[in-house]
């Protein structure tokens, strides 16, 4: 508790002492630009009224988005109709460029709740990435709207967030609450759905090449465009870094000669997308995507490791939507997918090699139908599909292994039904009620509820509140696939991950130009898995606690600011670390930033605040579970000079302090690193 009031004293002193922050990362829907069918209330507007920003006259009062370029961007892909009392937020395509990502992570790590471990120069996948105090396991990954999660939960296995490129995302949204209903009972932390672009109304080519530290080298290419009805989008990036560089006595990896090993990284993602407009009535839209990675791993264990994971994807999406009636009260989506990710794991240890191969297919189907059944009540429901074939190979040469060698094929099949009903019950003050009915292969029927409330106490005060059920199935792997890499054993008795989360949360104009949005957040969660004494089991309870807060302030039509900051308490409940703070997730994250651009220029400063998470386990002898890795503070530079009218030099300089800090678990920093680009548009 101690923690929690030193993390919000720190909050409120950044807040008093940058005043002049605000936020373009986020965009922060008004309750008037959140699609609101059953009222004409306009709330939270954040228009402003000047001779060249009049008010345009609306035939109806529903929905009237601001004109303001620099906080709210134009999209190119369709925004999900979501119940009306999910808290949600936004980074668009403008904002990511500005950043520099080269990964969704990188995206999502300056997103409120996101603790993200697994991004970065030296980052390995064992180091996690938590959403709301949520693993990736139990949060839900959409590309547009479609799942792209896998059964396969292991840490060789979880969905990886370099599978798309980032010059292929138009925006990436955040959703908890009631959305859970709509897909899929697994969401405690939440749905990041990936919106991908479709095109413009004129060809163009846009790419970027960059050059940097550690031998750092990316290329991204789109071409996109329209043709009559016909529009489309291809992208491609390329990104390696050998990730060698001098890390400090007792860092994870260290070789004989002081340097990070075995921590490159190397990935082709490809994109493309086609949509077609049938009629007035009907439209087409098919998009496909493909990874190649190869990486080393870093287990932060002793002796040195050496394996490597190579992940090979393929992920395609079709989708035909429909309105039923006239105008927008009946709209009905169809899709089908199919998913495939290939994991294979391998490397020598001493004398012996293994190798562990995790291949899925999965098959998906969804029908969702919006049906606005009257000015007051709106409903939307549907049925998913998702059929998961999984085959599991692990060979070891180790004599004391070999007996667990084997070769898995499994199937699954899960289908679910899904309701969520909107009530207006006065102009200002709506309920959701949701539901999500599972039948499952493996376990059975289960049914998770979900509710959610808005309420506008005043024009420019908001407050919101959601609850929702959950369940999260073992992967296949964990319960019959041997671990040959990690020695983990499967358990085919493991029981499935229950409990519930929830939200409480108020939106604020405190004036034109400052937005600010405060959500309280929590989660119980019984029977989560872990690995005890070297085999999958269900190793108790853990409730989560935390505060997110994320401001905007508009200082000029130029200038761009931010501010988020979490905090999160994950307290094992039960079990030999009852007490403790769930490993590697730190309590308390703060980003920051502000921004100028004209004519082409631009300069972006970036503050990083993270508290340091317990190291929790594989630690460096000597060092106990209960430790804690130090607190770091980080600043980063990102700017774009003009050459032409379509091209320009891009610089971006991370960790200007120079600090080597420990990210976790004994991985560290390189210290200060550079990227130098161009980047242009035809």
């Amino acid at each position: 508790m101690n923690k929690y009031f030193f993390s919000l004293q720190v909050t409120l002193a950044i807040l008093i002492t940058l005043p002049t922050f605000a936020a373009e990362t986020l965009d922060i829907p008004s309750l008037s630009e959140t699609e609101r069918p059953a009222t004409n209330a306009e709330l939270l507007t954040q228009q402003q009224v000047t001779p060249e920003n009049q008010p345009v006259e609306q035939p109806e009062a529903e929905s009237i988005p601001s004109d303001d370029a620099d906080i709210s961007i134009e999209a190119i892909g369709e925004k999900d109709n979501l119940p009306e009392s999910t808290p949600t937020y936004i980074i668009e395509k403008e904002e990511i460029q500005k950043q520099g990502a080269t990964s969704l992570a990188d995206i999502l790590k300056r997103m409120p709740g996101f603790a993200i471990n697994d991004v970065g120069p030296g980052a390995d996948i064992h180091t996690g990435t938590y959403y709301r105090g949520a693993s990736i396991n139990q949060s839900v990954f959409l590309i547009n709207g479609r799942p792209i999660n896998n059964n396969v939960n292991t840490y060789h296995g979880g969905t990886d967030l370099n599978s798309i490129p980032v010059e292929a995302i138009e925006r990436v949204e955040l959703y908890s609450g009631t959305a859970s209903a709509l897909y899929g009972s697994s969401a405690f932390g939440g749905v990041v759905n990936i919106i991908t672009k479709e095109g413009y109304e004129q060809p163009q080519l846009t790419g970027s090449l960059e050059f940097g530290s550690l031998s750092l080298n990316n290329q991204q290419v789109s071409y996109s465009g329209s043709s009559g009805a016909v529009k489309y989008n291809f992208s491609f990036e390329r990104f390696f870094s050998d990730n060698r560089y001098r890390v400090p006595v007792g860092a994870a990896n260290r070789d004989a000669q002081g340097f990070l090993s075995n921590a490159d990284t190397a990935t082709s993602t490809y994109f493309g997308s086609i949509a077609l407009d049938l009629d007035q009535k009907n439209s087409l839209n098919l998009d496909i995507t493909k990874l190649s990675s190869r990486r080393g791993l870093i287990y932060f264990g002793f002796p040195l490791q050496r394996d490597r994971l190579d992940h090979d994807g393929l992920n395609v999406g079709l989708s035909w939507k429909t309105r039923l009636g006239n105008g927008d009260n009946s709209n009905l989506t169809t899709s089908i997918g199919y998913n495939q990710d290939y994991f294979s794991t391998y490397g020598p240890t001493g004398a012996f090699y293994r190798t562990g191969v995790l291949d899925t297919q999965q098959l998906t189907a969804r029908v969702d139908h919006e049906w606005k059944l009257t000015q007051n009540n709106k409903l939307r429901w549907g049925l998913d599909l998702k059929n998961t074939d999984l085959n599991g190979d692990v060979l070891s040469t180790n004599p004391s292994r070999i007996v667990n060698n084997e070769t898995e094929n499994r199937s699954l099949l899960n289908t679910a039904l899904f309701a969520v009903n909107t009530w207006n019950i006065s102009e200002n003050f709506l309920v959701d009620l949701g539901l999500r009915q599972s039948f499952d292969g493996q376990f059975g029927n289960y049914f998770n509820p979900s509710v959610g409330l808005r309420y506008a106490v005043t024009p420019k005060v908001a407050v919101r509140g959601s609850w929702a059920g959950g369940q999260r199935n073992p992967g296949l792997d964990q319960l019959y696939v041997y671990d040959t890499v990690h020695g983990w054993e499967p358990n085919p008795d493991l029981e499935p991950e229950n409990g519930s989360s929830w939200t409480a949360g108020i939106d604020v104009n405190f004036s034109d130009s400052l937005i600010g949005q405060f959500t309280y957040f929590g989660s119980s969660i019984g029977d989560r898995l872990g690995v005890i004494a070297g085999r999958w089991e269900n190793i108790g309870l853990v409730d989560t606690n935390g505060l997110e807060a994320a401001l905007q302030f508009k200082i000029a039509s130029n200038w761009s600011t931010f501010l988020n900051y979490t905090y999160t308490d994950a307290q094992i409940k039960s079990g030999l670390e009852k007490g403790l703070q769930l490993g590697l997730i730190p309590y308390s994250v703060l980003q920051t930033g502000i921004g100028y651009q004209n004519a082409g220029w631009q300069a972006n400063l970036y503050v990083t605040y993270n508290s340091g998470a317990r190291r929790a386990f594989f630690t460096n002898p000597g060092d106990r579970s209960t430790d804690f890795a130090p607190s770091f503070l980080n600043l980063d530079f990102s700017g774009r000079i003009p050459i032409t009218n379509t091209l320009g030099l891009t610089v971006y300089l991370e960790n200007l302090l120079g600090e080597q800090y420990e990210r976790v678990n004994r991985i560290y920093s390189p210290g200060f690193t550079f990227r130098l680009g161009l980047n242009a548009t035809l």
